[in-house]
């Protein structure tokens, strides 16, 4: 098994105030460095099969890829490659699995999720998306959104058709142009960056930047992020609080410096791993 990440993980999931059950999925696994965050769409409680699909699989797919060395290759791939592969072929599994069951089960027809997901190891940080669920950045008291959304509002913006600002006042907010389990297939869009200590990573579904504007997002972690348990639960009390339309999500993930024992230890595995492979 490869060395465990030091990043601190905080998950909190909420129904808001409109819906009547939570069809978002949110898992964090510190041993892993994973965190993800799935929200469903469909008819009654299949937005909430799918999501649960996309959490499962991609949870236990990298897992297994992570304990078995499963994407060891002759030409011996870095780690970075490996955990982009691992990942985005995690994702790809879920899609075919959440594509299949809506077309064998009658009741999950035309279900539906996005994904965000981000696998930490020693110092960098693999991000994957595929919808309009986001991931963002903290740093040096700055917030920036490090995904691109996969969506109609999106998609206007980047042909320059619309502003920003006339976009969301004239395009429906919730028309995703990707999704998992609406192909066979499906692009995983994938982002690759070196961390930092003190960085805070926010994964979350639409239910809280559609409620909670980013420059308030980036008020909350600057004030409350010493404490990521209390920044997540202020980001989604915030967004229930401006109306709470949709299911909120939100994951924070902080990594942390690594120490000279630490670093020490790994290059010591490493060596280990080359030999043995």
């Amino acid at each position: 098994m490869i060395a465990v990440p030091d990043v601190e993980l905080v998950n909190v999931s909420d129904p808001g105030r409109k819906r009547p059950h939570n069809e978002d999925s949110a898992v964090t696994d510190r041993e892993l460095g994973l965190a993800l965050v799935a929200d469903g769409m469909g008819g009654y409680k299949a937005g909430e099969v799918a999501s649960a699909i996309a959490a499962k699989v991609v949870l236990d797919a990298v897992r297994a890829g992570q304990n078995k060395h499963f994407f060891q290759q002759q030409n011996k791939p870095n780690e970075a490659t490996r955990e982009r592969d691992l990942i985005r072929r995690s994702i790809e599994d879920a899609n075919k699995y959440i594509y299949r069951t809506a077309h064998n089960i009658p009741q999950c027809q035309g279900m539906g999720t996005t994904i965000v997901a981000t696998l930490f190891s020693e110092g960098r940080v693999t991000l994957a998306h595929v919808g309009d669920s986001r991931i963002y950045l903290f740093r040096d008291n700055a917030l920036k959104q490090v995904t691109n959304d996969h969506s109609l509002v999106q998609e206007l913006i980047d042909r320059g058709f619309f502003t920003p600002e006339e976009a969301q006042a004239n395009t429906p907010k919730n028309l995703v142009t990707r999704a998992l389990g609406i192909d066979e297939h499906v692009e995983v869009e994938m982002t690759e960056m070196a961390t930092r200590p003190g960085d805070i990573y926010l994964l979350c579904s639409d239910g809280l930047n559609d409620m909670v504007d980013d420059e308030e997002i980036r008020l909350t972690l600057s004030k409350y992020g010493g404490n990521l348990v209390q920044a997540a639960h202020e980001l989604v009390q915030q967004a229930n609080a401006s109306g709470g339309r949709d299911n909120i999500s939100v994951v924070l993930a902080r990594p942390h410096a690594v120490t000279a024992s630490s670093a020490g230890i790994l290059e010591k595995l490493q060596g280990l791993w080359s030999r043995d492979s």
